[in-house]
């Protein structure tokens, strides 16, 4: 199999997930309202309530635009990070696997199964795939970072 292929199809699905994602971190809907609601209020931490949607949208957006660059080895170990954050606060915390799904009006109508908790798990391995490549790719920039001696 073409080896740009394989790097390319991790690479796209990250960036979709992240790149579609951001419509609901950045317009304040129901959905990241309880999602960083819920770990605001379980950490203490107001202003993540509030503006964790924002913060996260960023890294994600910022990441997924490093997965296109030669910066991609940095853009995988970005998205590895945010994953791991979402995975472990989905674990050991209130928020739990299981998500609301809200109608448009915010009233609970459902969940989602799991599915935003199964969505980071596999964006998180194919970052974890990424990085790894990157690390083993003579040209890759986590190679030389590792390597660099710094």
């Amino acid at each position: 199999m073409n080896k740009q292929f394989v790097k390319y199809v991790p690479t796209v699905f990250i960036a979709f997930v992240f790149v579609q994602s951001l419509f609901f971190k950045f317009t304040g809907s129901y959905e990241t309202d309880y999602i960083f609601g819920v770990l605001g209020a379980w950490s203490g931490l107001e202003f993540f309530g509030n503006y964790g949607g924002y913060i996260i949208g960023v890294a994600e957006l910022i990441a997924s635009i490093l997965l296109f660059t030669r910066w991609h080895g940095l853009g995988s170990l970005m998205a590895m990070g945010i994953m791991s954050g979402a995975i472990i606060f989905h674990l050991f915390t209130p928020l739990g696997v299981v998500m609301p799904e809200f109608n448009e009006v915010g009233e609970v109508v459902g969940s989602d199964g799991g599915l935003l908790f199964i969505m980071a798990c596999l964006v998180w391995l194919s970052a974890v795939f990424l990085s790894l490549r990157d690390l083993k790719d003579p040209q890759g920039i986590l190679n030389k970072i590792v390597n660099s001696g710094v």
